[in-house]
């Protein structure tokens, strides 16, 4: 028998026999992930591009600055380090691209999403936050009124 879905996240599958490259392979473990392990492990994966990308951008700049330094060049230096700022010009270039790709993506998650599923994740979470708030006002209270009998008696 078939198993109801928890979500409707799709899964990247393939065929045993299809190797067309690695990144499209798909292993047994995460087959086997509940949904909400599974969504992590896509958010996991999506913060690492970002971090990339950004790390991509901030060496990019940080290499401009040092190729842009004034003193006595001759040509070859001069057209060595006009080759190198292109270059990571172009890497930068690149990786801003490739962020709004992402946004583009996580823009369009978000309006797909199911609403109805993100307000009851929202109201679970603040219902803990309340939960654990009231045993710490209960902890403060029990401590404040331990103080007060030992200053009574």
């Amino acid at each position: 028998m078939s198993e109801i879905p928890q979500t409707d996240v799709s899964r990247p599958s393939a065929l045993p026999t299809a190797k067309f490259s690695q990144r499209g392979t798909v292993s047994q473990s995460s087959i086997d992930q509940n949904s909400a392990e599974y969504l992590d492990a896509i958010e996991e994966e999506w913060n690492k591009r970002v971090d990339m990308e950004v790390e991509t951008l901030v060496d990019g700049m940080v290499d401009l600055v040092s190729l842009a330094s004034v003193s006595d060049k001759d040509k070859f230096r001069i057209a060595q380090e006009s080759f190198q700022a292109q270059s990571r010009a172009e890497s930068m270039v690149r990786a801003a691209n490739s962020l709004l790709s992402i946004t583009h993506s996580m823009k369009l998650l978000l309006l797909l999403s199911d609403e109805a599923q993100l307000a009851h994740r929202r109201d679970a979470e603040l219902k803990v936050v309340q939960e654990e708030r009231d045993d710490a006002r209960q902890k403060v209270a029990d401590l404040l009124d331990d103080i007060l009998r030992r200053k009574a008696s």
